[in-house]
């Protein structure tokens, strides 16, 4: 019932607008419901003693309308299409809940994530936020639906009751109490439902966390026959899935097959206790054997879209969980200076670590305005980290950095972010168009932005040279293109916004030698006009640079002199 609350306070104008418009039709139906009684009793030639049948004909005569056998019908068959309607105009409003709920959970769970910081981003395996983003929202709106459904069965429970009170009050209590019996003897298979659905969500989870990690190395698998291994454990991932799934189906069918035979032999019961221990006149048995019919019936649906609502539950709550769970661990965006960098960076007695393993203990470098500065060192010593220090990625655990003499801590994030054009060192290009992998959707940017990026990186002229041009299609992860190829269009997408800092790692690792004394030779234009850091063991970037410095020891040394091809070794 948790899950059934908590939708109505976390949606509660939806929720309340389609609560109203069940009381009304529950209202319209009960309306209706009350003609039955002198209905009957018209039609089988008796006279209705019962206070309903009485309260009915006088309610008729006080309206002007005389309670005949005609009169009657029509009242009854308005009353039904008033329902029906009022019912279409709550169905409608739940249909468009469905989808904003969907949404909603949606735009939550992503907003938080690409809020949250770098290092929680990098601790989420990428296919279990799709799955969350795909199954677990659609889920997690159908269950919307169900509380809704249980909801609407409850109201028609209730309305059916009250008029059954009106006519029998000891076969309607008899009858609930029975009922509600029942409910908490079947209830048993409602849990193990939950159990059911919870381990479905875990699942869903686990096998496209690791689907996601197979498809992307699927080239090296099946490069080495590899391949075989990681359809085992999908096949069995997905067995399990399977089981699951039959577990749920088989408790709702068993909730189904049981519920149909007790309704029967309740249906029985009551029309005995009606007819023989209460005595009721005909038309009153045969009202309260429908009224009594339609109330269990109505209870055993509830029960079983309750046990449809505990199947859909779970995806609910890892969703919620998982968007709290980021917001939780959202960036310190403290600062509000707007950035400018027409003096330089500057890093001083940072010092970083990484769990128990310190990165920084103490660096310093600075990042002279409009020059080419590259960064080398072993592997482990940091290089990436100091990119993602100048990115805000990251925080230093002590020491500052600044921007023209400004800490990064007081200045807008996002702002200083809007300045940088990145290159990582894991080139990903969406299966889109070259122009749409450069421009990524914003909407500032044109396609003569995109053509000038391209041109500075060095890619226009292979680019120009495809089938459509700029609107060629790169293929899954840029595939159809070669590993030079899409570094350069990478390289572009970071130059098409024309930021002020350009941050590069490894910018030049998957390029010939000749493409990459081009990209050298525009990076050393570029350092003109914009400032360049590049991460990078390729002699050229190194001979190209301006400044070098070599991260060791959690320090940061300062060359001299820009190294020669000979001193290659050195940058290993």
């Amino acid at each position: 019932m948790r899950t059934l609350f908590t939708y109505i306070m976390v949606f509660p104008r939806r929720s309340a607008f389609v609560l109203f418009a069940l009381l009304m039709a529950g209202i319209a139906e009960a309306l209706s419901l009350t003609a039955l009684l002198p209905l009957l009793s018209i039609a089988v030639g008796e006279t209705s003693d019962s206070g309903i049948g009485k309260f009915m004909g006088d309610a008729l005569l006080s309206i002007g309308i005389e309670p005949t056998l005609d009169m009657i019908l029509i009242f009854i068959v308005g009353g039904m299409f008033t329902k029906g309607l009022i019912l279409l105009i709550a169905n409608r409003q739940v249909g468009y809940t469905v989808a904003h709920v969907a949404t909603a959970l949606r735009l939550n769970l992503i907003e938080a994530l690409l809020a949250s910081r770098w290092q929680y981003y990098l601790r989420q395996p990428v296919g279990s936020l799709a799955n969350s983003v795909a199954t677990e929202a659609y889920r997690a709106a159908n269950g919307f639906e169900h509380s809704v459904n249980v909801l609407a069965l409850s109201v028609q429970v209730f309305v059916y009751a009250i008029v059954a009170l009106f006519i029998s009050w000891q076969a309607t209590l008899a009858s609930l109490f029975i009922g509600l019996f029942l409910l908490i003897a079947l209830n048993r298979l409602v849990r193990a439902t939950r159990r059911a659905g919870n381990k479905q969500t875990q699942l869903l989870r686990d096998l496209l966390s690791y689907l996601s990690d197979v498809l992307g190395s699927v080239k090296s698998l099946k490069a080495m026959a590899r391949d075989n291994v990681a359809d085992a454990i999908l096949h069995d991932q997905t067995k399990q899935l399977e089981k699951a799934t039959r577990r749920e189906v088989m408790n709702r069918a068993a909730l189904a097959a049981l519920q149909e035979p007790i309704l029967t032999a309740l249906t029985a019961a009551g029309l005995y206790l009606a007819l023989v221990v209460w005595e009721l006149s005909l038309p009153e048995v045969m009202v309260m054997v429908f009224l009594l019919t339609r109330i269990l019936g109505l209870l055993n649906k509830t029960q079983r879209r309750y046990q449809q609502l505990t199947v859909q539950e779970s995806a609910y709550w890892a969703l919620r969980k998982a968007a709290e769970d980021a917001a939780a661990e959202a960036e310190n965006t403290t600062g509000i200076l707007e950035p400018t960098l027409q003096k330089g960076i500057t890093l001083q007695h940072v010092k970083f670590d990484y769990g128990d393993k310190t990165i920084f203990k103490d660096l310093n470098i600075e990042i002279p305005i409009n020059s080419f500065t590259a960064v080398m060192g072993p592997s482990g010593a940091g290089k990436s980290t100091l990119l993602d220090l100048l990115c805000g990625l990251t925080e230093p655990g002590s020491g500052e950095i600044k921007i023209d003499g400004v800490s990064l801590h007081d200045i807008n994030l996002r702002q200083w972010r809007h300045m940088i054009g990145y290159v990582s060192q894991d080139t990903i290009l969406l299966h889109d168009s070259v122009m749409n992998n450069i421009i990524v959707g914003e909407p500032s940017l044109t396609a003569e932005d995109a053509e000038r990026a391209l041109r500075q990186a060095g890619a226009w002229d292979f680019v120009s040279k495809l089938s459509d041009g700029m609107q060629t299609t790169v293929g899954e992860r840029g595939g159809m293109l070669s590993g030079g190829q899409r570094q350069r269009i990478a390289i572009a997408r970071a130059l098409a916004h024309s930021p002020s800092f350009l941050i590069m790692d490894e910018p030049t690792s998957a390029l010939d030698p000749e493409s990459e004394q081009t990209i050298c030779e525009t990076l050393q234009e570029l350092s003109k006009d914009l400032t360049i850091i590049a991460v990078s063991h390729q002699p050229a970037v190194i001979n190209a640079a301006d400044n070098v410095f070599i991260l060791s020891n959690g320090e940061a040394e300062a060359l001299s002199h820009v190294p020669d091809m000979h001193e290659s070794g050195r940058l290993q």
